[in-house]
């Protein structure tokens, strides 16, 4: 599998089939590498990526991610087999642990210690058995990874992270960790706005519900912020270091950030207000060409 070193990140919850499946082939036609969709309270990801992966020819389709609470072990392991057999090798799995306000409120599971529960649910997946056709290539597992030692933990059983919601500082932590070899597949929000109150005013209503998640409240502790960064929706440092915004030239930068500090692969998200996904990247698309030529 060549995942390529630019992808898109897309919340396609709010389109109906038929349109996610013209977006995908538009992604694809745009000439990004991969697109990676993830898992909440909608669609089931793996369902929607054999979905997506139907609908598109030599796209890299990666979940981003697969909640390892919404199935168990065996049946991870086999959609990341199936789906890899049906489609020539172009799903790449990313799986992880989630948030617990939504394992233990909504799904009704426990909640346990994050890294103890991955290295157990990897463990079991290499133990899962498949009796049907296997895929001619190797299969691709990233692990959602935002602290040092889920990052430790990636490196040993799986072929990369997949951090999201981090900084460009971040990432050159992460690649200190995982070692020169892993696929580091980095989210980075880009928001093609010149005016400083209306980006800063769009990238607060995007940022808002990770705010309330203490995963990623940690991971930006451990990045230098403290409470005064995430008092009134988050402050102007917090919220310029996590979304890119500006004019074409500085979201590009951004993506070159990411990739002099060794990101393998970085798959831009656009944030928006309360537009719907086929608006927004109407609006803006990062073009792999020239932001690939500049680096």
């Amino acid at each position: 599998m060549k995942i390529g070193r630019l992808g898109v990140w897309a919340q396609v919850d709010c389109l109906t089939a038929s349109a996610e499946a013209e977006f995908g082939r538009d992604v694809e036609q745009w000439g990004y590498s991969a697109l990676w969709t993830p898992e909440a309270m909608g669609r089931d990801v793996l369902v929607n990526s054999a979905w997506l992966l139907a609908n598109t020819g030599k796209l890299v389709i990666a979940s981003g991610i697969a909640n390892i609470f919404a199935r168990d072990a065996m049946a991870m392991a086999a959609a990341r087999v199936q789906l890899n057999e049906q489609s020539g090798g172009r799903f790449l799995l990313g799986m992880g642990i989630s948030h617990a306000s939504i394992v233990s409120a909504i799904r009704g599971h426990i909640y346990e210690k994050p890294v103890t529960t991955m290295r157990t649910y990897v463990e079991a997946m290499a133990h899962a058995q498949y009796s049907s056709p296997r895929p001619s290539n190797s299969t691709l597992t990233v692990i959602a990874a935002l602290g040092p030692k889920m990052l430790a933990l990636a490196r040993i059983v799986a072929d990369g992270a997949h951090p999201y919601n981090t900084t460009v500082t971040q990432t050159a932590e992460a690649r200190a960790v995982l070692g020169p070899n892993k696929l580091l597949c980095v989210e980075q929000k880009v928001l093609l706005e010149t005016n400083a109150a209306r980006a800063r005013e769009v990238a607060r209503a995007y940022l808002r519900p990770y705010l309330r998640l203490s995963n990623y409240v940690n991971s930006w502790r451990r990045a230098g912020f403290d409470d005064g960064d995430f008092a009134d929706n988050g402050s102007n440092r917090l919220v310029g270091t996590l979304v890119a915004w500006g004019d074409e030239d500085a979201l590009v930068g951004r993506i070159r950030e990411h990739w002099q500090g060794r990101g393998s692969h970085l798959h831009s998200s656009a944030a928006c207000g309360s537009e719907q996904i086929d608006v927004r990247w109407t609006q803006y698309r990062l073009d792999p060409a020239p932001c690939a030529a500049r680096t």
